[in-house]
């Protein structure tokens, strides 16, 4: 079924009810047609809450509603509609301290909390710089219509040992703007942003030739 996925922190919190339920016409000023929900949009597929943890606990009780019954209602209507749905959510921060600061329901949490994954910073999993390097690498490629890049052995290794703070999102900027900038087949020492390069130590930037 379809995959409809929603950033809970960039909607505005009074267009959040009406975005996941969808709303009657006349339901409020503005509202001149009848629009379908992104829950709706879901049915028979699933729903991926980005970023969960920022959802408003009105919002948060609602949801653990159509979680139970299975079924919602747009704003403005008095119909309950069934739906039948996968939901899958995510977050960068510890919904467990949320909870404990009164941020998250308890009830939600564990209505969610059935397969956990966790997802540890690139940091931690330096096995995988080289794979992603090279996907985004013929990615951007293409989308810059330019032909395949060689890294350097000095490039690989800076990049393996780097630590990343913004995880995957970093890299992906860091080769974007690298590719975008570079004029020839390899990419060397050089052509990193400052802010890597000047993580190295004297003796590894020696080994550049």
């Amino acid at each position: 079924g379809p995959v409809v996925p929603v950033d809970c922190g960039a909607i505005p919190d009074e267009l959040m009810e009406s975005e996941f339920f969808g709303h009657e016409r006349g339901a409020f000023t503005g509202a001149q047609t009848r629009s379908l929900g992104l829950l709706e949009f879901a049915n028979k597929g699933t729903f991926f809450l980005d970023e969960v943890s920022q959802l408003p606990l009105r919002l948060q009780s609602k949801l653990l509603r159509v979680l139970q019954e299975r079924k919602i209602r747009r704003v403005g209507g008095t119909k309950e509609i069934e739906i039948d749905l996968r939901i899958i959510a995510a977050s960068s921060t510890a919904l467990e301290e949320e909870v404990r600061k009164d941020r998250f329901r308890l009830d939600l949490y564990h209505r969610i909390h059935v397969v956990r994954i966790e997802l540890p910073p690139l940091r931690q999993r330096f096995e995988d710089i080289p794979l992603l390097v090279e996907h985004f690498l013929a990615a951007y490629a293409k989308e810059m219509e330019k032909g395949p890049v060689q890294l350097s052995p000095e490039v690989v290794e800076v990049l393996t040992s780097y630590s990343w703070p913004g995880n995957v999102r970093e890299l992906q900027n860091v080769l974007k703007r690298t590719l975008a900038f570079v004029r020839h087949e390899g990419i060397s020492l050089e052509d990193l942003p400052d802010e890597i390069v000047a993580t190295l130590t004297p003796d590894t930037r020696l080994t550049d030739p």
